[in-house]
């Protein structure tokens, strides 16, 4: 950060990280980043379900002291929100795992790590505390399965997530032009990018080319893959619901289900003993046809009164997290802020992604007249 810079009155959104980052990250790297698949209608769509959900503000509702604090899946968390898995990371700023890692120590918040991170659990453990979760992109070969949840517990990642809505590669048009290949292959032209991002690339320099560590130490890379099938593609199995039992029975704490859009489905992850359901379109990064999750919360809520729901998509202020909220979710997970944050003001600019939201979330819920994220008021029909 520059020397005497106020965050807070300089960037006191989001979307202005958002702009900075987008200075300071290589155009195919950026690409990675901020692309969806097809047409790219699916963020349009989880910004337009958002943006619909609206509450009359408090009248004489007194003073309150908002408090943010909340218990999911059996832990205290001290902000309802935190960081969800990201593909290389690595890529989008150098070092990201652990900077986002230490991060959600010192907030309180739960950090996932990615199957295709490009750091290995091992790599994390020193940093993530009690606040550790694990996505897992299911393997095909079952020994690498069981070898792979041994590491994370081992690591100290005590939540599993199923990603469940990735059936096939995705082509992710936008990406596949930035020239993104897995491991990342500089070519003439994204030099070029690279020569105009300084920070980026002395981080780069300090911390090595990104790269899927943990895949790569069950199978050995193509340095011709293109970045939407690369080796996590190779080695992974399309789960079905056979799959997700014997995984429940592999997992010896909190599973959890990602990646749903439709009500009907909810149930029957219910009766296979899930402990919470993350809804989820890949932020349309999968299928441009995919619904807004968000409309989905209060049919689910209603069908599942006690499960914990999980909400992701779209969210680029404390006001979305309190919308997601009052539909049904007990947590929100994002993704592409934090590497704004990082990308911005690195490792300052994370901790400012969660200042700006919580901050935000206070601010939101003085003006509904909630204390607590239990007063929550019912949205406008």
């Amino acid at each position: 950060m520059m020397p005497g810079m106020d965050l807070d009155r300089r960037y006191p959104a989001l979307s202005d990280l958002r702009a900075r980052a987008r200075r300071r990250i290589p155009h195919f790297a950026w690409e990675y980043l901020d692309s969806a698949t097809g047409a790219e209608t699916v963020p349009d769509r989880n910004r337009a379900a958002l943006d619909a959900v609206l509450f009359h503000p408090a009248i004489l509702a007194g003073d309150k002291e908002v408090s943010l604090s909340t218990r999911f899946l059996g832990r205290d968390y001290a902000l309802p929100f935190g960081v969800a898995p990201v593909g290389m990371s690595g890529l989008y700023w150098p070092g990201a795992e652990v900077s986002l890692a230490q991060m959600a120590r010192a907030r309180g918040i739960p950090y996932s790590l990615s199957t295709v991170a490009s750091q290995a659990p091992e790599t994390l453990a020193p940093h993530i505390a009690e606040n550790g979760w694990f996505q897992l992109y299911t393997p095909r070969d079952p020994d690498i399965l069981a070898d792979i949840l041994k590491r994370a517990r081992a690591a100290g990642f005590h939540t599993l997530i199923v990603t469940a809505d990735v059936p096939a590669a995705s082509r992710r048009e936008r990406q596949v032009r930035g020239g993104v290949t897995s491991p990342p292959r500089l070519t003439p032209r994204m030099m070029a990018h690279v020569a105009t991002c300084p920070s980026w690339a002395l981080g780069t320099l300090k911390h090595g080319m990104p790269r899927l560590r943990l895949m790569e130490s069950y199978a050995k890379a193509d340095a011709g893959t293109s970045s939407t099938a690369h080796v996590g593609y190779q080695l992974r199995a399309n789960p079905d619901w056979g799959y997700l039992a014997r995984l429940r029975e592999a997992w010896d704490g909190p599973v959890i289900v990602k990646g749903v859009t439709d009500p009907e489905v909810a149930p029957r992850l219910a009766q296979a003993g899930v402990d919470a359901i993350w809804l989820s379109n890949h932020a349309g990064r999968q299928f441009d046809g995919a619904p807004a999750a968000l409309p989905a919360l209060p049919a689910i809520r209603a069908a599942l009164p006690d499960m914990p729901l999980i909400y992701d998509g779209g969210i680029t202020s404390g006001l979305d997290i309190v919308r997601a909220m009052a539909l049904g979710a007990d947590f929100v997970m994002l993704g592409k802020a934090w590497h704004w944050g990082l990308g911005a003001f690195g490792p300052e600019g994370a901790d400012h992604v969660a200042h700006i939201l919580s901050a935000d979330m206070r601010a939101v819920m003085g003006q509904i007249g909630a204390a607590t994220l239990a007063e929550l008021p019912a949205p406008l029909a």
